[in-house]
């Protein structure tokens, strides 16, 4: 295992070519347009929360409806910097509600690849794998019809499940 000052000194030469700095700021308010403009269109199906800039990890907001609150449940339009690619997330207040929806959502087509409960959510989907940043009105749009169906999908689940 390299020492840290390896790392960060790979990190002082990535900054000074400023690329990552761009590009990270670029992301992170092109996701905080998205949710002010999602917030504006979906306000009659959704709440929703602040931005979460992450840690070059996750930019994420929350989203939500009354059916959700009531059973303690959220979802996340998260922008993954690893994966560069959007996914939502389906989020329990607490990790008993996590795991109780897991039990009903781990064999469910939203887990087919996953034995373990993912470390943050309940499930995650992705909602667009390579996502074109040259058209961000085009990847507004897309975002936010693919949203609306997935996150319905996911509800209708919820309802079968009987759970409370």
């Amino acid at each position: 295992m390299k020492d840290f000052n390896y790392y960060v000194d790979i990190y002082k030469e990535q900054l000074k070519k400023g690329d990552i700095q761009e590009a990270y700021v670029g992301l992170v308010k092109y996701v905080t347009r998205l949710g002010t403009t999602l917030s504006k269109n979906l306000s009659g199906h959704y709440s929703f929360g602040s931005l979460f800039q992450g840690y070059m990890d996750y930019t994420y907001f929350y989203y939500s409806n009354d059916f959700l609150k009531k059973r303690k449940l959220k979802m996340g339009l998260v922008l993954n910097h690893s994966k560069m690619q959007f996914e939502i997330w389906l989020l329990g207040q607490t990790i008993p509600i996590q795991e109780k929806y897991w039990e009903y959502f781990k064999s469910t087509k939203w887990n087919e690849d996953k034995t373990t409960r993912p470390q943050y959510s309940i499930l995650e989907t992705v909602l667009i794998e390579k996502p074109t940043f040259n058209d961000l009105d085009k990847l507004s749009k897309e975002i936010e019809g693919k949203l609306t169906s997935i996150t319905d999908e996911i509800i209708e689940d919820i309802k079968r499940s009987k759970l409370t």
